[in-house]
Parts: C-alpha cells; structure tokens; sequence
C-alpha cells in the first residue's frame, strides 16, 4: 500500500499547481497515514473488530480507495511506459528520435492520461460510496420452473427462498423489516434459507429474532448453514467456544421456528404425493471453504421419490459432486457469492468479478434436466453496499 501511495502521488503531484502543492502534499500524506494504521491495528485492537461501522464502512472505504489506486495505476503505467520509450528511442536515435518528442501548446500526454487515471480511479470509489444506498433495495425475482417428472400436487407451489442474511452487518432494522414485510405478501407455500444467517456470531441474531421469527409458511420454513455459520473467520478463545456457538446458532434456527437440515432429507407431502427436501452443510469445492457437508448422508432414502430439491450453500457444489454423482437431483438452491454485491446486469448481459472464480454465481442455470439457482444475498459482508447486484428475494414457481 506505501508503494502505491508513492506511485499515485507522483500523479497528483502531476496535476498539482505550484500553489496548492504542499497543501495537496500535506492532505494526502496525513490521509495515508491514517489509513495505513487503522489497517495495521485492525488484527491487534477487539474494538475494531466488534465495531460494525468500522468493519463496515471504514474497513470498506479503505478497500475501495485501494481499488481505485490500482485502477488509477494502471493509466500511471501507460504513460510511465511511454515515456520510457520515448527516452529509449532518444537514445538509440539521438537524431531522429527527438521528433517523437510532445510539442504544441495543449494539455500534455502526461497531464491527460494522469488526470484520466484520477478521474477512473475517482469514478470506482464514488461508484462504490454511491453503493452504500442500495444495500437494502431488495428485488423480488420471480422465476418458474418446469419440470415433466414434477408431481400434479405440487405444480403451482410456491417457494420463496432467501439466503445470506449476515445479520451481523446490519444496521437499519425497519429496512430488514421491510424485506421481510416484502417476501410475506408472496404468501408462500413453502420457504427455503440457504446459508449464513450470521457473519460469525450467533449473538448477531438477537436484535432481529422477532423480524426473521415472522417468516412463515404452510409447508414449513427450512434452512441449512453456510461457511459464515460455523465461526471459521473467528480467533475463539477455545475449541470449545466456537463449538458452543455452533450449538448456540442452531438453536437460534429452532427459536425461528425453521427446520435446520444437518445433512438430511425431509419429504414434503401434498395431497397424497410426496417429494424429497435435501438439506447439507456447507460443501465448497473452492480450496479455502470448507467441506462440512456430507451427501452420503442426506441423500440415501430419497432415491425413491420422484422429484428433489436440493439446498446446498455453495454453487460450486453443484458442478464438483451433484451433476456427477447425483443426477436425478431436479433442482439445487445455492447463495454464497452474493454475486460479489458489484458489478452489471441487464436482461442480455450480467458480469460480476466474482465470475472469475464461480462458474455459477447469480441466477439460474441448466445442464440436462438439472436446474441451479443461485440467490444474490439478503444481507451484505465486507462491502456495505450493493452496486447493481441488488440484495434478492426469490420466488421460484414450479410447474
């Protein structure tokens, strides 16, 4: 980060008039440093880490003012890199080079391409600042599904699923209220919670047990956990703590009244027929998540019913063990990715960076007669925003 402090700054400097250059040299330098600290005390100071405005406002405006350096750099380079040239070539051609040198009376290469840098890098933090508005601007998406081997009595059914709540970045009760508030005019008959209920803590639910404790269906409200769930990215002072608020957050799922699936099955029943519900612990087939689930114990028993959902945190799951192994698996519900709360959607065109390292990362997806839907996120983590992946409601209606 010092590194690239010095290299921005010899940008600015660039840009800089000879009057407002020590003002502009005192403000940036005072400004790095300060950021620089906050990130160097942040693994050593409880406080820091317990603070909700400062894991997520601080911590995300000095992640994007990082971005926006890097961005910004790149132009740097270009120019540092034509210029290098351009001395090469007075070198190799002391005659003829010197005519490739900048000349005329307008604004120079450097000036513009520094100054094309700042205003690139300015545009990804303001973009980002601008996000912070959105995190709660829940979008109901509405999706119907078809499937031939889909028995009669449960064509029309309505599932709402939900996943990602991350309570522990939240911040506006009556705005998760309304989501809420938004997914119960739906009258589902069935709803589905796909992983994450908290950033780390169980104690994360407590101010918001009697919003999520409304969420109700006639078929029952079912959840699995996700990689967030089980305290990983947590120093506990024992084994035995983070054991203990593992067992605390499931009975936090109890107290909801949601039926939690440790890696089991349930059948759903409707006028005398009956599908599977598969539930599994997180399974991630990316290295640094783990693989808590265990298919070989959910799925056993359910071979026999003619139509199953899958609810599985991670999509990446779907690709590495369920299309191979487990084919007549109609449908997986997945979340996770929150379709990295950043990037660009329109009816013909999404992309997200988070799509570099998830295949699957938001929406729906088909091989064969296999469907994956991947839920964008009711809540937020890290970033405090959501810049055009909006956090989602799912209603998926099969038929």
């Amino acid at each position: 980060m010092l590194l690239l402090d010095l290299y921005v700054f010899q940008a600015i400097r660039t840009v800089s008039g000879e009057r407002s250059r020590l003002t502009v040299t005192v403000i940036y330098w005072v400004f790095s440093a300060v950021c620089l600290i906050l990130l160097l005390s942040f693994p050593y100071i409880q406080s820091l880490q317990a603070s909700t405005i400062f894991r997520n406002y601080i911590f995300a405006i000095l992640a994007g003012l990082l971005f926006a350096k890097l961005i910004g750099s790149v132009f740097f380079l270009l120019d540092d890199i034509r210029r290098g040239a351009l001395w090469l070539m007075s070198r190799i051609f002391p005659t003829t080079g010197a005519s490739f040198a900048e000349g005329g009376q307008g604004i120079s290469r450097s000036v513009f391409l520094s100054w094309l840098g700042l205003g690139m890098g300015g545009g990804l933090f303001g973009t980002l600042l601008y996000g912070f508005s959105n995190k709660y601007n829940y979008q109901l998406r509405r999706v119907s599904l078809a499937f031939p081997n889909l028995p009669p009595a449960f064509r029309g059914l309505k599932i709402i699923q939900i996943s990602d709540i991350h309570s522990g970045s939240f911040q506006n009760k009556p705005a998760v209220q309304h989501g809420v508030d938004m997914l119960l005019r739906e009258k589902p008959d069935l709803v589905l919670f796909t992983g994450d209920l908290v950033n780390d803590r169980h104690t994360e639910m407590h101010d918001y047990m009697d919003v999520f404790g409304r969420v109700t269906a006639p078929m029952g409200v079912y959840s699995t956990l996700g990689n967030h769930d089980y305290g990983d990215y947590v120093s506990w002072p024992s084994e035995q703590a983070k054991r203990a608020n593992l067992e605390k957050l499931k009975e936090v799922h109890g107290l909801l009244g949601w039926r939690l699936l440790m890696n089991e099955h349930v059948v759903l029943e409707k006028e005398g027929q009956q599908i599977a519900l598969i539930g599994i612990e997180n399974w991630s087939a990316k290295g640094r998540f783990p693989k808590y689930g265990r298919m070989w114990e959910a799925y056993p028993g359910s071979e026999k019913y003619p139509f199953k959902i899958l609810m599985s945190h991670d999509p990446s799951h779907w690709d590495a063990e369920v299309r191979p192994k487990y084919a007549d698996i109609d449908l997986m519900l997945a979340g996770h990715t929150h379709g990295f709360q950043f990037g660009l959607e329109t009816p013909f065109f999404k992309w997200s960076p988070v799509q570099w390292v998830y295949k699957q990362w938001a929406g729906l997806y088909r091989e064969g007669k296999q469907v994956l839907y991947v839920n964008r996120g009711y809540g937020f983590i890290g970033y405090p925003g959501r810049v055009g992946i909006l956090p989602e409601i799912t209603l998926i209606e099969l038929t």
